[in-house]
């Protein structure tokens, strides 16, 4: 049975590695080896001394525990590592879903929080962000209007990648009393957590017992290369099928990994704080940006995270399509923006990655093609 294309991945292959302008990187800026360890206090010596047989498939006890901390109701026993973010996806919807149940995923998002559910249930029902004139809401009374004794699971991810929405406190308790009350679990991808502009959002790991909660290093801490991530479970039957899929996939983490993601939690908040002061700058130079073409692109601001998603007035571009439009500068320009399509929204949207040092680089060179764009068109 084949599997939905993976349109985000597949944009990236093309462009990702050979264009000098990435302007949708979703992760922040990473660092060497050597530069978390004298970060860590750790050293190359230490890594040196990990030797390379296999670990325990849940993760090591002690890494385990170190996420653990991370929330308030979890314990180490919660935690299942993963051998990357990604796999946990597959393992959770895997372990979960069957043929006939049915799913509701918000959307946009990552190819992947809908299209694994869609491959393996018979209906996956899209629950959309709504755009407003400055910003984005979540409409609850359209998750109430779907959600149901049928609806095996509800997908989320906060914050929200592709637009930087984060909701309010209120929103989110509603959120979780609509799942307890149909008893439906909850996904919630949770990888952008600790990037919030202002008041943290409340994990679900914390808000709901039927949760399962997807974290890492690739985005708040600036590691992705490093391919480590984490499940949290804290219902135990659910776990052990958990790991049973895991068996039959990467088995366990990889040793390097857990030693280095040890590593980088212990200097977590001292990672996040340096993402989110490159963020800062990029947000002000981007607004700076959009704001010498106002009539060009429709901006609602993020509350949090390293990507924002903007709305294009293709007509005023040029382009009958935000893909169109993508492709066009990735191959004439060496310009990369991730068109709203990708992640299952309305093609005249893109995603803008502000995490990254290059940013100001790159967005200088995006803007000599806008104004160019502008003068030949009178």
């Amino acid at each position: 049975m084949k599997i939905e294309p993976f349109l985000t991945e597949q944009f990236f292959t093309d462009y990702e590695f050979s264009a000098p302008y990435l302007l949708a990187s979703s992760d922040c800026e990473t660092m060497s080896i050597e530069a978390l360890l004298d970060l860590s206090g750790s050293s190359l010596a230490a890594l040196g001394q990990v030797t390379l047989g296999y670990t325990e498939s849940q993760g090591n006890p002690q890494l385990r525990s170190q996420i653990s901390q991370m929330y308030d109701a979890v314990s180490a026993e919660d935690v299942v590592v993963l051998t990357s973010p990604v796999e946990g996806i597959y393992l959770a919807m895997q372990s979960l879903l069957e043929p006939d149940d049915e799913v509701i995923a918000l959307r946009p998002a990552y190819d992947a929080l809908s299209n694994v559910a869609r491959h393996l249930c018979r209906d996956v029902r899209d629950w959309n962000l709504v755009p407003t004139g400055n910003g984005w809401e979540l409409d609850l009374d359209q998750l109430a209007a779907q959600i149901g004794p049928q609806t095996r699971m509800v997908v989320v991810n906060f914050p929200h990648n592709p637009t930087g929405f984060v909701p309010h406190p209120d929103q989110w308790k509603r959120l979780v009393e609509l799942v307890r009350k149909h008893d439906t679990w909850l996904f919630c991808d949770e990888i952008y957590r600790g990037l919030e502009f202002d008041t943290p959002i409340l994990s679900a790991a914390d808000a709901y017992d039927k949760s399962i909660v997807l974290g890492g290093l690739s985005k708040t801490y600036g590691l992705p290369g490093l391919r480590a991530g984490w499940l949290v479970i804290r219902d135990a039957q659910l776990r052990d099928e958990l790991i049973n899929w895991k068996h039959y996939t990467t088995i366990c983490p990889a040793a390097p990994t857990e030693f280095l993601a040890g590593q980088a939690l212990q200097v977590r908040q001292q990672l996040a704080d340096r993402s989110k002061a490159i963020i800062q700058k990029n947000l002000e130079r981007f607004e700076d940006f959009l704001g010498q073409f106002p009539d060009l692109f429709v901006w609602r601001p993020p509350t949090a995270g390293s990507v924002a998603f903007v709305e294009l007035n293709l007509p005023k571009l040029g382009f009958d399509s935000a893909t169109d439009y993508c492709h066009h500068l990735a191959r004439q320009h060496g310009i990369v923006l991730l068109p709203g399509k990708c992640l299952g929204f309305e093609d005249r949207f893109v995603r803008f990655g502000l995490g990254r040092q290059s940013f100001a680089t790159s967005l200088q060179a995006y803007s000599k093609v806008v104004s160019q764009q502008v003068s030949a068109r009178g």
